[in-house]
């Protein structure tokens, strides 16, 4: 009896020893785990910006490469300045609150990469460190339940850091961080009744109930693909063209980022000669766009900065299939990046994919991008495949895509990853980050699915009302009502605005008038595929003497 009490406490005791052990070695790996995620520069960062209230520069976006050294553009600053009289002194604040911002990152960009998760809204890592941060997380996801306890602890600290960056995050950009009013109710629209009596149609040329659109356009659509406008800085700054190949390939599929949370609505169709401006000097770039045709609806947009120059066409075909429609854009995209030593070995020019929206009348809506879009370089060519859900897997977003040296026709590079997620380059598990989407603003689900980046883009700052064009889209009365909630006063200003549409046309086509664009003009590439030109008179008119003294066609 005495032995087997013995063997008994023997057992006890080893027992006891090993559980000890294990929490040590447990505590040791929350310590490294709290030491990496240390949140002190971010305090920091919080008790010098919360008073700012202004222009945040790129990290708004949380892009996963964002690199804080490149967000001055002092000299686009000052471009920008002469735009409008008005607009000077406060474009010299905030090239000073940029300055200060830019101080804030550079802090807060050594501590980590800011992933879509949201660990970052004011700075973020450079990519090639993402493949070490994944590596590290494995080794933190071996914790074992037994410390389940100081990890949560340790994971609330984190989700309040979080928090309270994104709160920061919203106040730095200067610009409005929540929508007017949420979406409204769609309860009650039939939307079978609507897409059966159009069967065989144009769906593009249909008026739909403003309960199906979301407050933004097509116009401001195009503007939305540069909220990684950064990955086009970037690439202007790197001397391989190999690897400016890649982040513009990055810049390519990062205009699809969103798409997957806006499944439950559309933009609004702009009207002919409708405009749309977007002057950010917090990102570099000042753009304009302008709806061109409205049989067939032809959207164009022309964007600068000191590093590149996007322009492009939109016409969109649609497809119904019964439960779900297709969207298939067509037109290209055409960059080029503002480098010394380009010699026209910097330009870019690439197609977009289709979009199909599932699941219409039942079930959950979500979004499917598949095709091949292919880049065009003199040097390489990118081919990225974006790969078709199946109803059978449940894999869904995936893309992956090869570089090709034109020379030789060897494949030169790779890129994986998902279109929603992130993009990769390289082979794993060394794979490089080269681009993640942002963190999303809290109730996003309730916003139309919007980022950050596309909150603003409706916004009607108040200095900018004297120097915008009647014809801009922040006018548009039956989009401002839906931003504002105001369901049935859309709906009835949306349809005056295009009965009114229908008169001017019948009345040009009886006088013979054809419309011709304000701004763009069109021409044709050099293997005859329809495009259309810039006619750089825009920001001229803008800067002197304005667009009081123009007689601009009135749209609403």
């Amino acid at each position: 009896r005495e032995r087997l009490k013995d063997s008994s406490d023997e057992k006890v005791r080893s027992a006891l020893q090993a559980a000890l052990k294990q929490n040590e070695e447990l505590r040791a790996r929350l310590q490294t785990v709290h030491r990496i995620a240390d949140t002190s520069d971010l305090q920091e960062t919080q008790s010098r910006s919360c008073g700012l209230h202004t222009s945040l520069s790129r990290s708004s976006c949380a892009s996963e490469f964002y690199d804080a050294e490149e967000g001055q553009h002092g000299e686009d600053d000052e471009e920008f300045e002469e735009d409008a009289e008005g607009r000077r002194s406060r474009n010299v604040m905030r090239a000073s609150r940029t300055k200060t911002i830019n101080n804030i990152s550079n802090a807060s960009a050594e501590d980590g990469c800011s992933g879509g998760g949201g660990t970052s809204a004011v700075g973020g890592r450079a990519p090639s460190e993402c493949s070490s941060e994944a590596e590290a997380s494995s080794e933190d996801e071996t914790v074992s339940s037994q410390q389940s306890d100081m990890a949560d602890s340790e994971y609330n600290n984190m989700n309040d850091v979080v928090a309270n960056e994104e709160r920061v995050g919203a106040t730095l950009t200067g610009r409005r961080s929540k929508l007017p009013a949420p979406r409204p109710s769609t309860e009650g629209l039939s939307l079978w009744n609507l897409l059966t009596k159009n069967i065989g149609k144009d769906l593009s040329q249909v008026s739909m109930p403003v309960a199906l659109n979301e407050p933004l356009n097509m116009l401001q659509r195009m503007c939305e693909e540069l909220e990684y406008s950064e990955l086009l800085d970037k690439a202007a700054q790197l001397d391989d063209p190999l690897e400016r190949m890649v982040y513009v390939s990055a810049f390519a599929v990062s205009a699809y980022g969103s798409a997957h949370l806006r499944a439950c609505s559309k933009p609004f169709n702009p009207l002919l000669g409708e405009t749309y401006e977007a002057i950010r000097e917090d990102r570099g770039f000042r753009f304009i766009s302008e709806q061109v045709s409205h049989h067939p609806p032809v959207s164009v947009c022309h964007a600068s900065s000191k590093n590149f120059i996007f322009w492009q066409d939109t016409r969109i075909k649609t497809k119904f299939w019964g439960k779900s429609m297709e969207f298939q854009p067509l037109g290209s995209v055409y960059l080029k990046l503002e480098r010394p030593d380009s010699s026209g070995k910097d330009f870019y020019k690439w197609n977009k994919v289709t979009t199909c929206v599932h699941n219409l009348f039942g079930g959950t809506r979500w979004v499917d991008q598949y095709g091949e879009l292919t880049i065009y370089n003199q040097l390489y060519t990118c081919k990225i495949t974006f790969v078709r859900a199946s109803y059978w897997s449940a894999k869904k977003y995936e893309c992956h895509g090869t570089i090709t040296d034109n020379r030789d026709h060897k494949v030169v590079g790779n890129l994986f990853g998902k279109w929603n997620e992130g993009l990769y380059t390289g082979v794993r598990p060394s794979a490089r980050c080269i681009w993640r989407p942002g963190s999303m603003p809290p109730d996003y689900e309730l916003y139309y699915g919007f980022t950050r980046f596309a909150i603003e883009l409706n916004e009607l700052e108040p200095d900018a009302v004297n120097y915008l064009p009647c014809t801009d889209t922040r006018f548009r009365p039956d989009q401002r009502l839906l931003e504002e909630g105001k369901l049935e006063e859309a709906e009835r200003v949306k349809s005056q605005l295009e009965q009114n549409q229908r008169e001017r046309r019948k009345a040009k086509e009886s006088q013979g008038i054809i419309h011709q664009p304000r701004w763009f003009r069109k021409t044709f590439t050099e293997d005859g595929e329809e495009t259309w030109e810039f006619k750089h008179e825009y920001w001229n008119v803008r800067k002197n003497p304005g667009f009081v003294n123009m007689n601009l066609e009135p749209l609403w």
